[in-house]
């Protein structure tokens, strides 16, 4: 069973937050909450939140399996450009820059290693079963 939290319109570039989410992309739940724990960029501590919330997510789906036994990793997680606020600054001569203020939407799918193998199960199941007839 999978579960998703989604984190829009972060006041941050959507590069910066690529760089965290790299870092934990397909690696297993309590790994990636210890490497956003103590990552110093300012994304980690936005991701630790969003996929704690993911978590929760998975854990009301799901509520008569245990955390501990359900083997939780991050399937996806996806970093997209947000909206762009455009200010102007003061520039010699009476002209103005472009300052482009930009945002980021993250979306984190997590799932459980356990209920990949039943899936396979099935899918070999219902192959045997059409072979058969």
């Amino acid at each position: 069973m999978e579960a998703v939290a989604k984190l829009n319109n972060v006041p941050t570039s959507a590069r910066k937050m690529r760089m965290v989410a790299d870092m934990i992309r397909g690696q297993r739940v309590n790994r990636a909450l210890n490497i956003l724990k103590f990552e110093a960029k300012e994304g980690a501590a936005r991701l630790e939140k969003l996929l704690l919330s993911a978590i929760a997510n998975w854990q009301s789906k799901n509520e008569d399996e245990r955390l501990e036994d359900a083997d939780l990793y991050i399937k996806s997680i996806t970093v997209d450009g947000g909206r762009m606020l455009k200010r102007l600054r003061p520039a010699p001569q009476g002209r103005a820059h472009r300052i482009r203020k930009r945002s980021n939407h993250v979306t984190l799918v997590i799932a459980s290693k356990n209920d990949a193998a039943v899936t396979a199960e099935v899918v070999e199941e219902v192959i045997n079963e059409t072979e058969n007839k």
